[in-house]
This record gives structure tokens, sequence and C-alpha cells, in this order.
């Protein structure tokens, strides 16, 4: 067997080595070249593509998770955003709130608004200070643009304020430019009117409006609101005086408890002594002046 095949391999080797390129045996060698050839090129696409399989869905794992990682960033960082603008909006209102106890002159702490009435015939807020917190009913209410109400009750953490512009409330008012007295009303459609001022006296558009304090109702001083409109009685019709609140209820959401306001009387004295002792000053100083220029040296 073994002398067999190796005289087959001698005559295959001698015919290879002496037939063309175009024999047979190159032709047999020719086809299992080029068949192994397309086998390994097929093996190497289905590898190829598996690879490629295996990093897509690999890549796809990655943009899925790194999308909600995206999404839930984003949403932090519009709550972030959010927090932020209420923030600033609510310093801005409390602002506001010093800054009307600093030109008035009050003393007291800031109430948030937790209640509204929806009913016009009973105009009033709920503030989350009670009377554990010293407040008590017939106390001033102040936005940071004026008088809008009174402590009308207390519980332990929480008060009703009856708002001016409630049809039963009421407040002792007068002009600041004239001094006349009048009582501002609140009305169902929630305007103030300005009624029962003395004889004679007809407001200007643009009055300033302040609390008298006659009555002890509201404190002395406090700017309720200005004239907006006035059309004076005739002999078919009634004189209307309206009054423009200060601020809308509605938009707020912090308040001020009015404890303590500043004596307004002995503001006026202090003032007007201070205006006498500038002017005896001044008085004294020419004096000097005159006294000064006589001399002789």
């Amino acid at each position: 067997m073994l002398v067999a095949l190796l005289i087959v391999s001698l005559v295959l080797v001698t015919v290879y080595a002496r037939e063309g390129a175009t024999g047979p045996i190159h032709s047999f060698q020719n086809l299992f070249t080029g068949g192994s050839a397309v086998v390994g090129s097929a093996g190497a696409r289905v590898g190829s593509a598996t690879e490629s399989a295996g990093n897509s869905v690999t890549d796809l794992t990655a943009n899925e998770s790194s999308l909600v990682a995206l999404r839930e960033q984003n949403q932090k960082l519009r709550q972030m955003l959010s927090d932020a603008e209420e923030y600033r909006q609510e310093v801005e209102r409390l602002q506001g709130l010093l800054d009307m106890k600093q030109v008035s002159g009050v003393t007291g702490p800031v109430a948030h608004i937790i209640g509204r009435s929806a009913n016009a015939w009973d105009q009033s807020i709920t503030i989350d200070l009670g009377s554990n917190d010293g407040v008590e009913a017939g106390m001033t209410i102040m936005g940071a643009s004026g008088v809008i109400g009174q402590v009308s009750q207390t519980a332990e953490k929480t008060s009703t304020v009856r708002l001016l512009t409630d049809p039963n409330s009421g407040a002792a008012v007068m002009i600041q430019s004239s001094r006349a007295n009048g009582i501002v009303r609140g009305s169902i459609n929630g305007l103030l009117y300005l009624e029962d001022l003395d004889e004679g006296v007809v407001p200007e558009v643009g009055d300033v409006i302040i609390t008298s304090g006659l009555g002890g109702s509201y404190e002395r001083g406090l700017i309720v609101g200005a004239v907006v409109n006035v059309n004076m009685a005739t002999s078919t019709t009634a004189g209307t005086v309206i009054v423009s609140p200060n601020d809308s209820a509605a938009m707020l959401e912090e308040v001020i408890v009015v404890f303590k306001a500043p004596d307004v009387a002995a503001a006026e004295a202090a003032a007007a002594r201070a205006a006498e002792e500038a002017q005896q000053s001044s008085y004294e100083e020419d004096e000097y002046d005159d006294d000064w220029e006589g001399e002789e040296y």
C-alpha cells in the first residue's frame, strides 16, 4: 500500500511538473484553493457581523442608560430653577414688606396667608399667626403698600383678617393734604368709598388717604390708598369718592401684623420742635454775623 501510494505520488508530481497551468491537476488545485478562500471569507463576515451586532447592543444599552441619566439630571435642574425662582420672588416680597416697615415705622411680625374667602359678602383672609404669637383682634394688617385690613378674630395658631374692601368694613381716615376727616367703607364690588367727609371738602384725584386713628379702629398715620375718582353730588345724585386700595389681597402671600405703630402726634411735635430750633439757630447766626460786621479793630 505504501509502495503504491509512493508510485501514485511520483506519477502526480511528474504530471503536475510537465502539464501547463490549464492542466487537470492545476485546475483541481485552483478549485480547492478558491473554495477554501470563500469559506474563510464567509466565516470572517459572519464573525464581523456578530461582533458588530454585539457592539450595537452594547451601544444601545449605553445610550438608553445615558438618556435616563440625562432625563433625571434635567428634572433636577428644572426643579432647582423653579426653587430658585420661588426664592427670588419671596425675597422681593419680603423686601417690600421690610421697606414698608421702615417707611411707616411700624413693628410686628410677618405672617403668611394660608386661606382666602371666596364670598363677596365676606372678604377676608386667614394668616398663620394667632394668639400664641401675640396677635389680638383689632390689630392692623398691612401689605407692602399700606393697610389692607384688620384682625377680626384669633385662634391659637391662626387669625382671620377682615379686608378693608369687605362690605362690613369701615375705617376712620383723613385726606393727608387737607387733614379733612372721613370714613372709608368697603363694598361688594371690592371698591373703597370715601364717605362722611367734612362739610365743604372736595377731594382731588391723587389725594393720599391715611388712617386718622379716630375711634381706635386702626393705628393712626398709615396709608390706605389714593383717590382715583371724584363725582360730586348734584341735585339728583349722591356724590361718590372712590379710593384705590393699596394691594389686591388676591395677589398677596405675606402681610405685616402691626404690633406697634409710631406715635404720629409725637413725631409731628418733634418735627415742629426741630423746625423751631433750626429757625432759632438761623436767627442767632444772623445776629452773630451782624455783630461781627460791626466790630472795629
